[in-house]
């Protein structure tokens, strides 16, 4: 699988990073067997959470026996200096090694969760009730040798990605939405090809999320009756999964993260492992289609 450069990481990862939320649908032994292809068909990039279930645990075997062939990506959703040094401690602890090679701001949407992170003072609070942020704790992280590097994952509004890159100078990648649906449509909304632009002109790593999703799931579909443990209704055949995924890489993204449910992952690595670029004519075909599609980003 081609491999490309993380930014200015100095790592070069897969064009496809698994999403390993994936594993907390399968019992141990299923979920040991897929880390063990994914691995086989040349992904070097994993990306968890402790949100995602029991992803953690259930990647705790397969990762002891190939740490060093695992590039590995963590997140928290705390804000706060304490919380964020907590809960690394606890992903540590489930994920059973040392260090995490790329923590991340996990989904960061609103301006005053970049303020609480990045420690931004504000007048009407006390000394005593000021909270140096969770920036500081991956600082100190980072010191220690607890964490390598530093990123951000945001489904948010574009602006808010953009000035957390400029915010944050300590980013070394940036996670957010990009497809041709997406990409096909006029608006600040929509302008996530400025973040691409922004991050690139900054040498950071660039993970594109929502690289596979077609659409919002219908309102009327209950969710139990979904077909698929997804956020959002992915396209699941292999010809528009390839589409997909050229498209985003043939834009400049670093990589990938594979969708969320297991029985898409093996089409996907499929797909990842025959990568070509887009042409012109292809990739013209693609924004004329996403034009016509319901955006997949819930509002922030």
């Amino acid at each position: 699988m081609e491999t490309r450069p993380l930014g200015d990481i100095g790592h070069d990862s897969s064009v496809l990073t698994f999403g390993t939320i994936a594993l907390d649908f399968l019992d141990q032994n299923d979920a040991d067997r897929m880390v063990e292809d994914v691995l086989d068909a040349g992904v070097n990039h994993f990306d968890v959470a402790p949100t995602y279930g029991d992803a953690e645990l259930k990647l705790a075997p397969k990762l002891a026996e190939h740490r060093d062939e695992v590039f590995l990506g963590c997140k928290t959703q705390e804000r706060t200096y304490y919380g964020a040094w907590g809960e690394l401690q606890r992903s540590l602890d489930r994920l059973g090694t040392d260090s995490i090679d790329l923590y991340q701001f996990h989904a960061v949407t609103r301006y005053d969760e970049l303020d609480t992170i990045t420690g931004d003072y504000h007048p009407e609070m006390s000394q005593g009730e000021h909270d140096p942020g969770a920036l500081q704790a991956f600082v100190d992280a980072k010191e220690e040798g607890l964490i390598d590097h530093i990123g951000l994952t945001s489904h948010g509004d574009p602006s808010l990605i953009r000035t957390a890159i400029k915010r944050i100078p300590e980013l070394e990648s940036v996670m957010f939405p990009f497809n041709y649906t997406l990409d096909s449509k006029a608006g600040p909304e929509y302008d996530y090809r400025s973040v691409l632009d922004l991050a690139q002109e900054r040498g950071l790593g660039t993970l594109c999320i929502k690289g596979f999703a077609k659409q919002p799931w219908p309102e009327d579909l209950p969710e139990d009756e979904r077909p698929y443990a997804t956020w959002y209704e992915p396209y699941d055949e292999k010809e528009d999964l390839v589409d997909c995924l050229r498209y985003a890489l043939s834009q400049g993204m670093t990589s990938i993260p594979s969708a969320g449910d297991p029985q898409l992952v093996p089409a996907i690595l499929d797909a990842a492992t025959a990568y070509e670029p887009l042409d012109g004519d292809e990739e013209a075909r693609l924004l004329e289609t996403g034009r016509t599609n319901e955006s997949p980003v819930p509002d922030p």
